[in-house]
């Protein structure tokens, strides 16, 4: 798959835990990033996307070399919705 998932996470979001599990549960593949330990590349997703909110999605396609990001109220507002975008753009 040329296509990788990161997810960008903060330490003790709920959102960030329940996202996981939906993720977990469609068997998607992704790489955390806590904001604090990934913060340059937090900083171009906040810059990229005017958005800070988390859970927040980076999904890079290799192949194409291109980027996509999907953020909270942007993007999607359940969480549901958020894996099924993330389920469109990496299938």
């Amino acid at each position: 798959m040329s296509k990788i998932v990161f997810l960008y996470t903060m330490e003790g979001c709920p959102y960030c835990k329940e996202v996981k599990s939906l993720l977990e549960a469609e068997s998607i593949e992704y790489t955390e990033r806590d904001c604090d330990e990934y913060d340059l590349q937090y900083t171009l997703l906040k810059e990229n996307t005017n958005n800070d909110y988390v859970p927040a999605f980076e999904i890079r396609d290799d192949e194409k070399m291109t980027k996509r990001f999907l953020v909270p109220e942007r993007d999607f507002e359940e969480l549901e919705d958020a894996v099924l975008l993330v389920k469109r753009y990496t299938r």
